[in-house]
């Protein structure tokens, strides 16, 4: 038996007392966070789900992620976590393709209602038969059968099921760089052992550390690197909704917070904060020792930032959805080299192949290929998806369709991201998706949306498109329509209306030549961005 509920339980019989979740004035050690979760799987099983089926759910950091996620892993279901920024017809997609027979939504607030997204996307998918909501506070009401009330009554223990360590413990949804997005499968196997060994190399304590998390629980690098991880060694988790660094610095101090993950973005906002004289930063950062980066590469001057400022180095790691996440890192007893990933982490291989027929390029010094990857990691498969996954594994290895080089000691440098991905605020955008939503649009004929340089986001969404003919369309409007249709990080903020696109002999975009129009030129969101959990 192997169940990713393991990392919780564990705790909770070594140190039942310790304080497991800070949110604000909450406090619960892990033996009431175990005895919620239980009563969450005895709500799953009273409702007839059986090992293997899926429950998705759309929950902001609260108290409530770690309740219901650990809860549906001790029922033995597969957990499906939803970024709440999703809009009812991106829900409604994900439970269907899921298969989600429960789905469980945090109320939200009037500028982000995950509920009335979640009770929209629950409408359009006829096989999900049970819908449960969390209030945001307790007098509210939202659409949907209360959670809380739901396991009120039920006892507060519960045996997990068993399973296996190739059984699917959680789904998280990727797209890659094309299509619609796609679950990666990963197994308990996949997700224990890279908390377990996440654990290590972040020098995790045994009962001693406490964690600030402000990137979203249903993102991979969160879940991985910061919940489970911190509970194989019983760390308290500091939960932040959204990420704010005056909030963030304040609560360093006041929690004595010794593990902190985050964006570029991020800290580029501490490392701003600390400089404007606000905070006593000597005071907030005295307890902090390990601090991470990820999403997207973090700039040299931001990097010698937090050194200045905060007092500690920056690691840089690298991974994705379907590595569960974590594959390379930067060594602890070793220096940073600035733009380097690290190296693969234990139980991992990493080779540099060529992109078109997979030949090792290990022996080639200097050379440019596509990383691929092996070992505990690498998830299952895309669910239901066997032609996707048979282009991307090859003989065990993952392709991963992102280019890099190798230095002589080891060390991996991205040198280009897959394809056409678009990483914003740390976030992934995938242009296929957004392209494919926007040929809706009645005055739309043709769409190509790429990536353009921003200077706190590192990418901006610009979409540029052709119009049919004797249609007329402002800019304004189509970024005002774009927000209705997705979520907060995706929609278009720049928007370039064109006669015609450069197109191939055979008909495809060709988007280089598109970048090649804007270089130069840095924009700016012409609009105010939408709550983000992270960093907006």
């Amino acid at each position: 038996m192997l169940n990713l509920a393991t990392v919780l339980e564990s705790a909770s019989d070594s140190y039942p007392d310790r304080t497991a979740i800070v949110f604000g004035d909450t406090r619960m050690n892990f033996a009431d966070v175990h005895s919620a979760a239980s009563r969450v799987a005895h709500l799953l099983t009273n409702l007839d789900i059986h090992k293997g089926d899926r429950v998705a759910l759309s929950i902001p950091n609260t108290p409530w992620f770690p309740i219901v996620y650990y809860g549906i892993l001790k029922a033995g279901a597969v957990v499906v976590p939803l970024n709440i920024l999703l809009r009812g017809r991106e829900v409604g997609y994900h439970l269907r393709d899921s298969g989600a027979k429960v789905y469980v939504a945090f109320d939200g607030s009037a500028e982000l209602p995950i509920a009335e997204a979640a009770r929209a996307g629950f409408d359009d998918a006829p096989d999900c038969r049970h819908l449960f909501t969390i209030p945001a506070d307790s007098s509210a009401t939202a659409p949907g059968q209360s959670l809380a009330s739901a396991i009120s009554s039920l006892p507060g223990f519960f045996e997990s099921v068993d399973t296996n360590a190739d059984d699917t413990a959680v789904i998280l949804y990727t797209s890659g760089t094309t299509g619609q997005p796609k679950g990666a499968e990963l197994t308990h196997g996949n997700m224990v052992l890279n908390a377990v060994t996440a654990h290590r190399i972040l020098e995790g304590g045994e009962g001693t550390d406490t964690q600030l998390i402000a990137l979203p629980m249903f993102h991979s690098f969160a879940q991985s690197l910061q919940l489970n991880a911190g509970f194989v060694g019983a760390a308290t988790a500091v939960l932040l909704p959204r990420f704010d660094p005056i909030a963030t610095l304040r609560l360093f101090e006041k929690e004595k917070i010794t593990h902190f993950a985050g964006v570029p973005t991020m800290y580029q906002a501490l490392v701003a904060t600390a400089r404007g004289g606000d905070i006593n930063v000597a005071a907030a950062v005295q307890h902090l020792k390990v601090a991470l980066s990820g999403g997207a590469a973090l700039p040299l001057e931001v990097s010698r930032g937090v050194e200045e400022t905060l007092g500690v180095r920056v690691r840089e790691g690298y991974g994705l959805s379907e590595t569960s996440p974590a594959a390379a890192f930067t060594p602890h007893n070793a220096e940073n080299r600035h733009g380097s990933i690290g190296k693969p982490i234990w139980g991992v291989r990493m080779k540099l192949v060529d992109e078109k027929n997979g030949l090792d390029l290990e022996d080639s010094p200097g050379a440019i290929g596509e990383i691929a990857i092996k070992g505990h990691p690498v998830m299952k498969g895309y669910l239901g998806r066997p032609e996707a996954t048979a282009e991307v594994m090859k003989d065990g290895w993952l392709r991963t369709g992102d280019l890099a080089r190798k230095d002589d000691d080891g060390y991996y440098f991205i040198v280009d991201r897959a394809k056409d991905l678009i990483i914003r605020g740390g976030f992934n955008v995938y242009p296929r998706e957004i392209e494919e939503v926007l040929l809706t649009h009645p005055a739309i004929a043709q769409a190509a949306v790429l990536g353009v340089p921003h200077a706190t986001h590192g990418e901006e969404v610009m979409a540029v498109v052709v119009l049919h003919h004797g249609h007329t369309l402002e800019t304004d409007q189509l970024i005002a329509w774009g927000r209705e249709n997705f979520a907060a990080y995706k929609y278009p903020r720049i928007i370039e209306v064109r006669g015609e696109l450069p197109l191939t002999s055979t008909g495809k975009i060709l988007k280089r030549l598109l970048r090649e129009s804007r270089s130069g030129r840095s924009p700016q969101s012409p609009m105010e961005d939408s709550p983000d959990v992270a960093a907006s």
